[in-house]
């Protein structure tokens, strides 16, 4: 297992205070781009998608820093997770501040307003964790790649788990790209289970009543299984109304959703044999760089690594295996042909760019909830791991 610098930790402690300070850039230096939520709603998100990214590049370097002699250089931009925001601090990157090669955003929304900035500068925009399907669809453009999930890939994963027979299934979904690209996805997936209802609520909802009360109404007289399927992200979640509600003891109705952050997998305890598919927890994967993730991460943060800190880890992983195959040259052409069918190993195992979208291809879990009294969370215990190949991930982009 390969140790943690001490000087990974100062910098990771130093970086945003040095970074107003960076001189133009050099010929010894390779300049990265993250752009992320540091502030808005998606913060919990973009902060652990930062610290991931960190220790990506510091695990793929051994140490160093460095690629083919050159100097690897983190410029933080914050979105906030405004759209305009995003694509203007893009463009200064790109064109200012001469980033050779930017990641990001934290948001599917501000994400599609980056896309188009990549194609004008012409600079690969690596989209991590943003998961709306039309980045890698009907909006995306050759200079787009990503290593976060995709809204097929969570729609086909937890089609695994939900998709039986008879099942009514009640959807509560985000009003905006997120939760309208998750659940079309979703919808195309299932083969067995019916959709009987779609509730789609604005993203900074704080009182679920009315929206629940309609996904009661709609599937409280259906006969056979019924289950409410979330689609939600951010730090204010649907999970603790639906709790309250008691919705199993009173209507039959079960709760079901995805993985997600520590924080909001709290609420997942109350919910003891749920099931769903998961991008990733860090009890799941079995192999060396989660088992350096996992290690070094309680090192210096005395917790474990988080849903969004593996997929930063994964972002910085590919950048540094397609510049060691690239001998440090950054040239768009070059990175792009070089990438295009690249395996590498991250967290998860092994991810593969798929050559016609740019997505990488990976697995995700089917993982049942189990309240264990150690964990404050709701511990998603492995069903089993959902491969790559068993998922026939749609390709949606029109080029």
């Amino acid at each position: 297992m390969r140790p943690i610098t001490r000087r990974f930790a100062l910098a990771a402690a130093t970086l945003a205070a040095a970074l107003p300070s960076l001189a133009p850039a050099a010929g010894n230096e390779i300049r990265i781009a993250h752009v992320y939520s540091k502030t808005g709603p998606l913060e919990a998100y973009g902060k652990q998608t930062q610290i991931g990214l960190m220790m990506g590049l510091e695990y793929a370097t051994g140490g160093t820093m460095t690629v083919a002699g050159k100097k690897l250089v983190v410029i933080e931009k914050d979105d906030q997770g405004k759209p305009d925001v995003g694509k203007s601090l893009l463009a200064a990157a790109y064109g200012d501040d001469k980033a050779d090669i930017a990641v990001g955003p934290s948001s599917s929304g501000v994400a599609l307003a980056l896309l188009p900035v990549a194609e004008e500068y012409k600079k690969i925009l690596l989209v991590e964790p943003a998961v709306a399907d039309s980045i890698t669809g009907d909006k995306w453009n050759k200079y787009i790649f990503r290593t976060g999930r995709s809204s097929s890939q969570d729609a086909l994963a937890n089609a695994v788990a939900s998709d039986v027979a008879g099942l009514n299934i009640g959807v509560l979904a985000q009003d905006y790209a997120f939760g309208r690209d998750g659940v079309k996805a979703f919808k195309e997936a299932l083969k067995k289970a019916k959709i009987v209802h779609e509730e789609y609520l604005p993203t900074q909802t704080t009182d679920f009543t009315a929206g629940i009360q309609r996904l009661v109404d709609a599937l409280k007289d259906k006969p056979g299984p019924k289950v409410i399927a979330v689609v939600w992200a951010g730090a204010t979640t649907p999970f603790p109304a639906l709790a309250a509600l008691d919705l199993q003891k009173r209507y039959g109705i079960g709760v079901g959703s995805g993985g997600n952050i520590l924080p909001a997998m709290t609420a997942y305890k109350q919910f003891p044999g749920m099931e769903g598919a998961t991008y990733y927890y860090f009890g799941i994967p079995k192999n060396p760089v989660n088992e350096w993730l996992v290690s070094n991460h309680y090192k210096l943060y005395k917790q474990p690594p988080d849903f969004f800190t593996a997929g930063g880890m994964s972002a910085g992983i590919a950048i540094v295996e397609a510049l060691k195959k690239t001998a440090g040259d950054t040239g768009t052409n070059k990175l792009i042909k070089t990438m295009e069918g690249m395996s590498f190993e991250t967290p998860k195992g092994k991810m593969t760019f798929r050559a016609q979208d740019h997505q990488a291809m990976q697995s995700m879990y089917h993982f049942r909830i189990k309240a264990d009294p150690a964990f404050p969370w709701g511990v998603p215990e492995l069903v089993r791991e959902i491969k790559p190949e068993e998922m026939n991930v749609p390709i949606r982009n029109k080029r």
